[in-house]
């Protein structure tokens, strides 16, 4: 909520609670309002505000921004699948920017890489629910998405600006606030160059905090890299997918959205250093869009037999190269799924 709006809630309650509804100027109302309230009744403006306007409608603090990551650390066990390093790194970077907050540096900056349909957006999804009471509506969390809000490439100085400017604003109203990218790799590339002092470790940018925000960017890139990192994994019987650690990842998922077309090509913010976690999604096996068409069924109240399982897992097409890794993961079976109905 705007800061003027909540100003002007708060003058409705000291005149409401403090009686000083007169034709008297208004200036004379708050200051009664206020002397009565802080002096006579010990209260402050923040206060008040908690107890009485964030009752009502959503406010930055701790009432509204829960960082239940018990909650978070559940629903990627029980929604996610094949995606160990995703359980394990996400919730410990989010827990551990958020207990460090006071004395936070920067603000968490992570890229999430994989092929379509392996959880990116589906995460991405659940840590917004983990940490807002309202969830996917709260005035908090800015959405943007390469293909649709920054399409052309000649305009990427009008972009870059519109970014720095809007999160500016977002964070003035709410310094704790979650910015995610989708579709980075359609995005023109230089984009995100203005931001990069916004990323950085810095307490304060034109006057503004930036360091308690948390930026996330979604990409395809590096999905191949991924995919073929895994299958040489395997084939030498080094590692299971369970034993892959982010290490494994994080130099080729640097190198690829560096090098590869999008947002982050030969961008300021990894050549500054300033992504703290590249995030393998890793690609999915049959066994896992089994468990997906599974949760699907459940969600659709609908008895999964061995006939329709097999008939969902005739649209899973696999890579031609190994055979083992669905193509499009888990993005299609939601629909698929719908037709059994």
């Amino acid at each position: 909520m705007a800061n003027w709006v909540k100003y002007s809630l708060f003058l409705i309650f000291i005149i409401f609670i403090t009686g000083t509804w007169t034709l008297e100027p208004i200036s004379t109302a708050i200051g009664i309002g206020i002397a009565s309230v802080v002096g006579g009744l010990g209260y402050n403006y923040e206060k008040v505000v908690d107890q009485t306007i964030c009752r009502m409608t959503e406010c930055c603090n701790d009432r509204w921004i829960v960082k239940n990551f018990t909650k978070l650390s559940l629903d990627l066990k029980e929604h996610v699948f094949g995606q160990p390093i995703v359980e394990e790194k996400v919730v410990q970077a989010l827990k551990s920017h958020y207990e460090h907050i006071d004395s936070s540096k920067k603000p968490l900056v992570m890229t999430f890489h994989g092929t379509p349909g392996t959880g990116k957006n589906y995460v991405a999804d659940f840590i917004v629910k983990a940490i807002y009471a309202k969830g996917l509506d709260s005035a908090f969390v800015h959405r943007f998405s390469g293909r649709t809000d920054f399409p052309i490439q000649a305009y990427v100085e009008t972009y870059s600006a519109q970014i720095r400017d809007y999160i500016k604003k977002a964070i003035t109203t709410c310094s704790k606030a979650i910015f995610i990218f989708d579709e980075v790799d359609t995005m023109p590339s230089g984009v995100f160059d203005a931001i990069t002092a916004l990323l950085d470790h810095h307490t304060h940018v034109d006057n503004v905090n930036y360091r308690e925000a948390v930026f996330i960017f979604l990409l395809n890139a590096g999905g191949v890299e991924i995919a073929d990192k895994l299958y040489e994994s395997y084939k030498s019987k080094k590692m299971t997918r369970e034993d892959m650690k982010l290490y494994h990842f994080e130099s080729i998922l640097e190198s690829s959205a560096y090098n590869l077309q999008g947002g982050l090509k030969k961008s300021r913010p990894i050549e500054a250093g300033l992504i703290d976690h590249y995030v393998p999604f890793l690609p999915l096996e049959k066994p896992h869009i089994i468990e997906c068409i599974r949760k699907e069924f459940q969600r659709l109240r609908i008895k999964m037999t061995e006939h329709k399982k097999n008939e969902m897992l005739e649209y899973v097409t696999m890579d031609v190269k190994t055979n083992l890794f669905a193509n499009n993961g888990c993005k299609r079976i939601s629909k698929k799924a719908e037709t059994f109905v």
